[in-house]
C-alpha cells in the first residue's frame, strides 16, 4: 500500500532533481548548404561527451506529414512552428537540441527568436553554385529543368538572417573545423552548453 500521495516507491518527490534545461542550436541556411550534415556531427560529438543531445530536421517533419504540407509561406511557417515546439519540449527535458531547417522566411525567423528558449542561431552559409553542385536530393537539378519552381536559393533568393550568433561557412571550412567552433561556443570542457546572455 502506498503510504503517502507524495511518494513513489521510497523517494519523496521533493528530493527528485529535475533536469537542467538544455539549449537549442538552430542551424538555418539554403538547401544543400550542409545543415543536416553539420547538425548530425554536433549531436554525435555531444553524445560522445555524455551530454544528452537530439537532432530535429525540417525535412523529417515534412516527410512525416507528407502531402499535408506544401511549399508556400504558410506551410513553411507550420513546419518551423512544429520544430519550435519539439525543440522547447526536448530542451525542457534536459536535452541539448540541434535543429536543421531552411527557415527562409522572415516570419519564420521571428517566430523562432520569439518562442525558442536558450537559443543560438547558426547561419550555414554556402553559395548557390556550390549547393547546386552538391545537390544530394536532386532539387537543384529539378529546378534547373523546370520540374519545380519553389526552390528557395534558386527560384527565389535565400536571404541571410540578420545578426546570427554564428556564421558557419561550409565552403571555406571543413566539417571538423565547424564542429570544433560550435563545440567552443558551448564552452571548453563543460558538460552543458552555456546559458544565453
Amino acid at each position: 500500500m502506498v503510504s503517502g500521495a507524495k511518494h513513489f516507491g521510497t523517494a519523496p518527490l521533493q528530493d527528485v532533481e529535475l533536469p537542467r534545461p538544455g539549449t537549442v542550436l538552430w542551424l538555418l541556411g539554403p538547401t544543400s548548404a550542409g545543415k543536416t550534415t553539420l547538425a548530425t556531427r554536433v549531436v554525435a560529438d555531444l553524445r560522445k561527451e555524455g551530454i544528452p543531445a537530439i537532432l530535429f530536421d525540417g525535412d523529417e517533419v515534412r516527410d512525416f506529414f507528407g502531402a499535408d504540407f506544401g511549399f508556400g509561406a504558410d506551410n513553411r511557417l507550420r513546419v518551423v512552428s512544429i520544430l519550435v515546439h519539439l525543440a522547447n519540449k526536448a530542451a525542457d527535458a534536459g536535452f541539448h537540441v540541434v535543429v536543421a531547417a531552411l527557415t527562409a522566411g522572415q516570419d519564420a525567423r521571428e517566430h523562432v527568436r520569439a518562442h525558442v528558449r536558450n537559443l543560438t542561431i547558426g547561419y550555414v552559409a554556402c553559395s548557390t553554385q556550390t549547393c547546386a553542385q552538391r545537390d544530394p536530393k536532386g532539387l537543384y537539378g529539378k529546378a534547373m529543368r523546370g520540374e519545380i519552381d519553389t526552390l528557395i536559393g534558386y527560384n527565389s533568393t535565400y536571404q541571410p538572417p540578420d545578426r546570427p550568433d554564428l556564421v558557419l561557412d561550409t565552403e571555406s571550412h571543413s566539417l571538423d573545423e565547424l564542429a570544433a567552433r560550435i563545440a567552443a561556443s558551448y564552452g571548453s570542457g563543460r558538460r552543458a552548453a552555456p546559458q544565453p546572455d
